[in-house]
């Protein structure tokens, strides 16, 4: 087993039901954790038999940004089941971080964690 880290992944969609938020873009931060099986990528040094993270980056940021969300809960569920979806992918945690939700915290955020057990 062997992860790889996504950290700050800086986004912008349509996040929040108050009504100040809706119809506005926000920022979010993605942190995630992908637990996936090698498959010799750590041996072989090939390029095409490793996980594409780059791959999974764009689909990230297609999700996220071509949709509105009502709850941070909701982004990292489908994000975290996308990334299941992935063969090899046997786990994923999934940290979204709103920067300025309050008025006297750097940022709230939502953590999951997920396994293949739970698709």
């Amino acid at each position: 087993m062997a992860a790889i880290s996504i950290k700050d992944l800086l986004l912008r969609t349509e996040v929040g039901f108050n009504p100040h938020e809706l119809g506005k873009k926000q920022d979010l931060l993605l942190n995630i954790l992908i637990q996936y099986d090698l498959q010799g990528e750590q041996k072989s040094d090939t390029p095409d038999e490793a996980l594409n993270y780059r791959d999974i980056c764009k689909q990230i940021i297609t999700l996220v940004e071509n949709r509105q969300f009502n709850l941070l809960e909701k982004v990292a569920d489908e994000v975290a089941d996308l990334i299941l979806n992935i063969p090899r992918v046997e786990e994923v945690s999934v940290e979204v971080d709103k920067p300025h939700a309050l008025r006297f915290a750097k940022s709230v955020s939502f953590s999951l964690t997920k396994n293949k057990s739970e698709l």
